[in-house]
Order: C-alpha cells, then structure tokens, then sequence
C-alpha cells in the first residue's frame, strides 16, 4: 500500500535514484550532477514536493519548484515521474491531490508546468487534473558541426562585453515574449555561476544580450531592441556565445511559438525546429 508524504527527509540522491529508475526507458539520461543542477535552476522545494512510497521506497513523484511567476505564487513541476513496475496506478494523479492543502497553505495559487506536445497521454493526464494549455512553445537542437556561423560577418561597430542580469532585465524592449520558468531572470540568478551573459553595444548604448550555459550548450535567452534589429548584432552575440561552448551541441529551449523571428533566426544557421511544448498552468 502506497505512502504519500513530502520529500523533505530524502537527500538529493535518494531523490535522483527515482527519477533515474523513472526515466530509464527514457532515451536521453541525465547523470546525477546535471540532475542536481536543474533542482537548483528551476527553484526545487523538498519541503512542497511530494511522492508515493511503497515500503518505504520512493515510487513516483512530483519535484515542485517555488516561487513567484507572473507576480502569483506557484508551484513549478519540475519532474513527474513514476518507476516503470508502480505505473497504471494512477499515482501521480494521488500525489497531486495529496499536495494541494499543502500548497494552498504556503500560499501557492497556481500550478505550472511544461510537457512535450507529442506526450499526448501525459498532456490528456495534466488535462483530467484540471490543467489549461497558456502558451506554446518550440525548443531547438543541433550539433556544433552542423551549424552554420563560423563564416558570418559580425559589423566593427558592435561592441561587446559580460553585463549584469540587472542590465539584461532591464532591456524589456529587446524580449518579444516573457521567458518560461526555466528561461526566466530568477532561474538564471539561481545559477548565476552556469551562465555568461553577453551585451551588444552600439556608440555605448546596449542593444542586445544573450544568455548561454557554456556546459550544457543551453542557449537561455538571446534579444535585440527592435529598432536595431537586421544590423547582424544578433548573429554576433550568437558567435560570441557558440565560441565559449563547451558542449558537443546547441539548444534553444520554450521559445514561443507564436515568434516567428526567432525561428527564422535560428533556422538561418541551421538550428531546427526540434519539437513542440505546451505550458499548462492549474489556477
């Protein structure tokens, strides 16, 4: 018979041989420390996470991630997931229903969540819970050897140096739609230390930035000002940040699907559309 209870008491890597055993038939596999890192990103609450124990054994969970999102107080699913010998038991459904009180208690008003498009029975699942779609969103992939950058021109009149999250944040005029939870300001801050963050100067005035996790190859933001936009800043802010990679691949993540720019940006250096997500919130 199945326990549910939060995961304060479990350490990180009681919690990672979960989700690896919960994944295993998953075809990319995460290794503890990237594991670890993502927790830290995306805001990970041990005390608001819960899961389903069967002899004392965690079986299935949810990793909630805490914090203000749009100015509401909201519980971020960060992983779900149940190990394959406990699933059809309707588990995470349990979990859900258990953690609500709790949630309600410290204040969370909303749920938030993101799921692959073509997960159509996890998007049917989040459905039945009450989750409505809010946004639309593309991710993006490609191998360094397959992008096309090396050969392009940057103008002499772009100048650029590391600024600040604040001066990134403060650049709204640049960004044409509010990044998702994991892209957002807050989770870069989280792990600052991951991150190079790039401004683009024109006679001193800032004019665009990007956001690039040399590690993971992870692209997190990256924004011109519309009014300087088709005078190559961008291409140069994505040399700069591709030339300090330190993966074997690239990866656009939660990009809206409704903007088109970016699509055709990055499908000019032959970064393609990879899939589709959709973001789900439970008010």
């Amino acid at each position: 018979m199945n326990h549910f209870k939060s995961l304060e008491s479990l350490s990180l890597s009681q919690v990672y041989e979960a989700f690896h055993k919960a994944f295993t038939d998953y075809e990319i596999q995460i290794d503890k420390s990237t594991f670890e890192n993502m927790l830290k990103r995306r805001g990970y609450n041990p005390q608001l996470s819960f899961g389903a124990f069967d002899n004392g054994k965690l079986v299935s969970f949810i990793l909630n991630g805490i914090d203000s999102f749009n100015s509401v107080i909201t519980a971020y699913d960060t992983g779900t997931g149940t190990i394959p010998e406990h699933r059809k038991k309707g588990l995470v459904q349990q979990i859900f229903h258990h953690s609500i009180p709790f949630l309600k208690e410290k204040g969370v008003k909303q749920c938030l969540l993101e799921v692959i498009q073509r997960n159509t029975k996890a998007v049917d699942l989040y459905k039945k819970m009450g989750f409505e779609i809010t946004r639309e969103f593309n991710y993006f992939v490609q191998s360094m050897d397959e992008i096309h950058i090396s050969k392009a021109t940057v103008p002499k009149e772009i100048r650029m140096h590391d600024i600040s999250t604040g001066e990134a944040e403060f650049l709204t005029d640049a960004r044409d739609f509010e990044p998702s939870w994991q892209n957002s300001f807050k989770s870069i801050k989280r792990s600052i230390d991951d991150f190079k963050i790039t401004g683009a100067f024109i006679k001193n005035q800032l004019v665009g930035y990007s956001i690039f996790a040399p590690v993971s190859g992870d692209l997190t933001q990256i924004a011109v000002k519309k009014s300087f936009r088709r005078k190559g800043i961008g291409t140069a802010l994505l040399k700069k940040a591709f030339a300090q990679n330190q993966h074997h691949s690239v990866k656009t993540l939660n990009t809206q699907d409704d903007c088109n720019s970016i699509t055709s940006f990055l499908s000019s250096f032959n970064i393609p559309l990879k899939g589709k997500q959709f973001e789900m919130i439970k008010y």
